[in-house]
């Protein structure tokens, strides 16, 4: 077949060349819609109870993530200059289109009692910039005499201070989101130059725009790296520009459509999504030298151009479509996740691994048909004597060593289930950016002050209306807060209950000492006060739904980390049901800290089954070329050692298992298999052409496959080592893991798989392995090495 596929190939170059550029311009003009996506990643699927809850929140209460929140370790309140220069970034912040509303010591209300009218009205606390420290000292006085925003917007303790900003939701998932961001830090770095002192950032949006920034400059720096990579590889493996030149035509082609696809799909970039142009660039690389050493090493033994092609498409072609196929089953298993993150990762990568493998197949034969015959200096490339050297001291490991190679194995095996066992699985946040990171160290000074930013919801169901104003009930949700707000965890709540405090207090004309809840007796007047507050029902549609049957307890909690905060969540609920007896409450905890427990809890779990059905998936082709069942599961173990080094080492390291270092094993067993392929169906050929010599047979395959095997390794060793300069730990982590991976893989495949074979002998070589496979791969065809 694939000598049909040679002649088309070489016949139709023109027909060919325009289809492709006509399908490249397409995906150019589609690569346009490529966005960078600035929300957090959906990690659960629509059906599920605590995604769910949280839209259901979300359509009753408002979206809760909205909050960009400043922070300043001096108090304002104790200096009139930096009072006045609060004031005023708070005053221009407000202007901007996109910000609904500041609140900061400079820019908070008071509830006072309008007795004439038996209503509540709203007043600012500030009227404007002050012009003495007797004035300032006044306001200060105030502020400490509301409790409502004591801990809320400054720490009484260390006098830290923070300005809350309440962004516009249509505006921040827009084109004009840039502009809103933008504005902002303009307006906080001229606050820091004028007072010499550095704001503290946090909050989701910002963590978001941030991240979104990253994703979208390391996207640019990857693909620059990666082609850097691929032309120094290139040119040690050549010494000539030409290959280099062509190859980087594949690998640019493949950028474009890649980038092309997400457009058509309108995916945005997120940062697992945005390593798929580079990871097109390192696969596309070993295509590309396989596929060039078949055309040199057949050039220089017959001298004929065409045929030398012919050649190289024919027997090369299958491989690299059979190699990259199994890479691509590693990436599409993520698409039988239920995660829509997963999803299009897997979907996207495995479409755009099979069209590099097309590209290379089509444009290498083409490119070098419209070239000049290579001249001798060409193809002196193919005489590399380290490379034999090194292939060497593999050799005599196989036919002198193979019971150290068993004892070595062994124990390596047996010390990576202490490593294994040291494994934890965890994540945060902002777990992907390094420690000494801006946002990082930014999250910890609100963190230490106010207890955290994140966002975490207690949702109380009465079950009755009107049952949210029920004295008792209140009671019940003040003491459920308090409790809560021991923990050192939660920040101070904001709910009702705080509200109805605020309210009585300034019943009692602003006496701090009656913050409190009301009484029974107290609640008949108390009422009619708050009926005839104006915008009261729009205030309370926040915290309290429109039959006054739920209400919402809102607390911020530190990025303490998915396992610690299931345990706290464990921990809690018995203690809130004995609180708020489930036979009269329901209570449901969500907010974007929960949604996120729940949701790398549940990317893990499909990873992990991702990685089973990947390797099942390959197992199952697999069987298609090689029928020998005692083949193939030695064929598998031996790349299953590699992941279970790597799990090993990630324990011992200290890498937690998340969604970004699972994906690892997934990714590098679909790519590691392809060298026992190679080797193993160049070990049946030379059963064949030997007439069953099975020591014999096996030493030939790894003399003859051994060399590609090393490029392959070294080729993607060096290209996932790109990732390794990235600002996200989860994608340097991704690098080192999968670099790690391939590099053991390579070992197992080249000395762990030959011994095998030498000392299994007859019980491996069956019959079922000898006989026509339904896919079959003449291993002469894949031998692109010296």
């Amino acid at each position: 077949m694939w000598k049909k596929i040679s002649s088309i190939i070489l016949r139709n170059r023109i027909i060919i060349i325009a289809l492709l550029a006509v399908i490249t311009v397409f995906f150019g003009y589609q690569a346009k819609y490529v966005k960078v996506s600035y929300g957090l990643p959906k990690l659960l699927p629509n059906n599920d109870s605590t995604y769910i809850q949280f839209e259901n929140f979300k359509k009753q209460f408002g979206e809760e993530s909205l909050v960009f929140v400043l922070g300043l370790e001096k108090n304002p309140l104790d200096d009139t200059t930096l009072f006045n220069a609060w004031y005023d970034l708070g005053d221009q912040i407000n202007k901007i289109k996109g910000v609904d509303t500041v609140i900061s010591v400079c820019r908070i209300t008071k509830i006072v009692k309008n007795s004439e009218l038996k209503r509540f009205d709203l007043q600012p606390v500030v009227t404007g910039k002050v012009q003495s420290a007797e004035e300032l000292s006044k306001i200060k006085e105030e502020v400490y005499n509301l409790p409502f925003y004591r801990n809320l917007i400054y720490n009484d303790s260390s006098g830290a201070n923070i300005m809350i900003l309440h962004l516009t939701d249509s505006i921040f998932h827009s084109a004009n989101r840039a502009y809103l961001m933008a504005n902002i830090n303009k307006h906080i770095k001229h606050f820091e130059d004028k007072t010499t002192l550095k704001i503290k950032k946090s909050g989701l949006p910002y963590i978001r725009d941030v991240i979104t920034t990253l994703v979208k400059k390391e996207l640019e720096e990857f693909i620059l790296l990666s082609l850097v990579v691929t032309i120094i590889i290139l040119f040690l493996f050549f010494k000539s520009g030409k290959p280099v030149l062509i190859s980087m035509i594949v690998v640019s082609l493949g950028v474009i459509w890649s980038l092309g696809v997400m457009g058509a799909m309108r995916h945005e970039i997120s940062i697992l999504t945005g390593i798929i142009p580079p990871l097109i660039i390192i696969i596309g690389v070993p295509n590309c030298i396989f596929l060039i050493n078949k055309f040199h090493q057949e050039f220089k033994s017959h001298g004929n151009q065409a045929k030398a092609l012919a050649r190289a498409i024919s027997k090369v072609g299958n491989a690299t479509f059979m190699t990259n196929l199994t890479t691509a089953i590693g990436f599409a298993t993520f698409v039988f996740t239920q995660s829509s993150l997963l999803q299009e990762f897997g979907l996207i990568a495995s479409v755009n691994i099979m069209s590099i493998s097309v590209l290379s197949i089509l444009i290498i034969p083409i490119a070098f048909s419209l070239f000049p015959p290579p001249k001798e200096r060409h193809i002196k490339h193919l005489d590399k004597k380290w490379i034999n050297n090194v292939l060497d001291i593999w050799l005599n490991l196989v036919t002198n060593h193979r019971k150290k190679v068993y004892l070595f194995t062994f124990l390596i095996t047996g010390a990576a289930v202490l490593g294994i066992y040291r494994l934890e699985s965890t994540g945060n946040i902002v777990d992907d950016l390094p420690e000494k990171h801006p946002v990082s160290q930014d999250l910890d000074f609100f963190e230490q002050n106010f207890k955290g930013i994140m966002p975490f919801e207690v949702v109380v169901d009465t079950k009755k209306k009107n049952g949210v104003y029920s004295v008792s009930t209140l009671r019940r949700l003040d003491k459920l807060q308090k409790h809560l707000y021991s923990y050192r965890e939660f920040s101070k709540p904001v709910s009702i209950v705080e509200g109805i405090k605020f309210a009585k207090q300034a019943y009692y004309n602003g006496n701090p000492k009656k913050y409190q809840l009301i009484t029974n007796q107290e609640k008949v007047f108390f009422k009619k006060y708050l009926d005839n507050t104006k915008g009261n029902d729009k205030w309370l549609s926040v915290f309290v739904d429109s039959l006054k049957q739920k209400t919402r307890i809102a607390f911020q909690i530190a990025d303490i980390g998915t396992k610690e905060m299931e345990q706290l969540v464990s921990k809690i609920t018995p203690e809130i049901d004995s609180i708020l007896s489930p036979k009269k409450y329901k209570v449901e905890l969500t907010g974007t800290s929960i949604v996120f427990l729940r949701g790398a809890d549940y990317l893990v779990k499909n990873l992990f089954i991702s990685l089973a059905l990947a390797i099942i998936t390959i197992g199952i082709i697999m069987s298609l070329v090689f029928s020998s069942f005692r083949m193939i599961l030695v064929s598998m173990a031996t790349n299953l050692i590699p992941l279970i080094l790597t799990a090993a080492a990630m324990g011992f390291a200290g890498i937690h298992i998340k969604p970004s270092t699972i994906l690892v094993f997934s990714i590098a067993f679909g790519i590691s298999v392809d060298d026992t392929i190679h080797y193993l169906a160049k070990y049946r050929q030379e059963l064949k052409v030997n007439g069953f010599q099975i020591g014999k047979a096996a030493i030939t395959a790894l003399k003859e496959t051994g060399v590609s095997m090393m490029y392959t390794s070294i080729i993607l060793f060096f290209g996932f080592s790109v990732f390794m300069s990235s600002q996200f730990g989860g994608t340097k982590a991704l690098g080192v893991l999968i670099s790690f991976t391939l590099l053991v893989a390579m070992i197992a495949n080249l000395v762990l798989l030959p011994s095998l074979l030498l000392s299994l002998e007859k019980s491996l070589t069956t019959k079922a392995f000898n006989d026509e496979a339904f896919w079959d791969i003449d291993e002469e065809d894949n031998n692109e090495e010296n």
